[in-house]
């Protein structure tokens, strides 16, 4: 059925039926919808992610630049 035909429809209800009609459908329209809902993920999928950035660079030198230039800022 399509909406426009659903409009023909409830233009044969009695005042009090369209009321209870108007109300299904905000009710409807406030209910928590699941389908657009995102899934929860966990933290542990990101495990690994933009590993290739750090390919090739030594973490200790890595570290000892930072504080250097930290150092250099004060």
């Amino acid at each position: 059925m399509s909406v426009q035909e659903m409009i023909q429809e409830a233009r044969t209800l009695s005042i009090d039926e369209r009321k209870q009609l108007i109300k299904a459908l905000v009710d409807m329209m406030t209910e928590p919808s699941t389908k657009g809902t995102p899934k929860q993920r966990s933290l542990r999928e990101l495990r690994g992610l933009g590993k290739e950035i750090w390919s090739g660079i030594d973490a200790q030198a890595y570290i000892n630049q930072g504080r250097d230039e930290w150092d250099r800022n004060l």
